[in-house]
């Protein structure tokens, strides 16, 4: 084992890194491994996706001299001023995420249900004091789909598998995964069955506790008569559950009442 292997520490999200001229800080997390070098002009960012099936539990960081092999990618961002701090912050989906429940769930008629949904977030690579953003990477390959009532009308979303659990406990807890309750509540006159939801996720703020979880507010969906004519709110307040938290990531955009609305008649796909 070399020195750099034995020297490797957990990962932690919005803490400043400080490099020295020439140090290469390597990260591994989710299915990304990340080489971040400062140089006296420069910064440089290469990164790797590992197979989908990579599933390791921990987010591992170390900081030493050793590069990845020329296959992989790399990026250059030129150097402003004396910035010599790294900091990864997280950030949620850019687009709507369908959540399709690996066994679909029944909710009879005025029941309702909490599901916890744990959604990959992206990495955002800043620098300096004013952590001016480098660049951008996905902790893992979202695959994407169209939701609408036709090829014309609709939204391009990402699509994740979840086993929909119903106990908090039970939801695999990673560092680059956030987990988000969901509460569906059934106010119809027969069963709804959930085989899949859309979850707003560029409406939601990522909020980091001290087990290095990341949360978002809840999320209420209330189903009234027709499929197509569900409500949804976001919560004001983090679960209880989550404990203590700090915001370490803003919502993607302003919760805007019109895009509400369009997006209703989607909520189930």
């Amino acid at each position: 084992m070399d020195s750099e292997s034995a020297g490797r520490d957990d990962g932690v999200w919005a803490l400043p890194y400080t490099l020295a001229s020439g140090q290469t800080q390597y990260h591994e997390l989710g299915q990304v491994r990340l080489w971040v070098t400062l140089l006296d002009q420069e910064w440089q960012v290469r990164s790797q996706t590992l197979g989908a099936d990579t599933d390791p539990v921990t987010w591992t960081q170390s900081i030493g001299h050793t590069l990845p092999s020329a296959d992989v990618q790399l990026q250059r961002f030129i150097r402003s001023g004396e910035s010599e701090t790294v900091t990864f912050i997280p950030a949620i989906a850019s687009l709507p995420t369908v959540i399709r429940p690996y066994h679909p769930v029944t909710i009879p008629a005025g029941g309702r249900c909490v599901i916890y949904v744990g959604t990959v977030v992206w990495m955002k690579v800043c620098v300096g004091e004013s952590q001016s953003v480098l660049t951008e990477i996905p902790l893992g390959m979202p695959s994407l789909t169209w939701v609408g009532r036709n090829t014309m009308e609709g939204e391009l979303c990402y699509s994740s598998s979840s086993y929909a659990r119903l106990v908090l406990e039970a939801v695999p807890k990673r560092p680059w995964r956030a987990v988000t309750p969901v509460t569906i509540i059934n106010r119809r006159e027969e069963p709804l069955l959930l085989e899949r939801f859309s979850l707003p996720t560029p409406l939601l703020s990522l909020h980091l506790n001290d087990r290095g979880q990341l949360w978002t507010p809840g999320v209420t969906v209330v189903c009234e008569t027709e499929m197509n004519s569900a409500s949804l709110n976001v919560d004001t307040k983090l679960l209880p559950a989550a404990g203590v938290c700090q915001r370490v990531g803003p919502a993607r955009e302003e919760m805007a009442r019109g895009r509400l609305v369009r997006a209703f008649d989607r909520i189930f796909g």
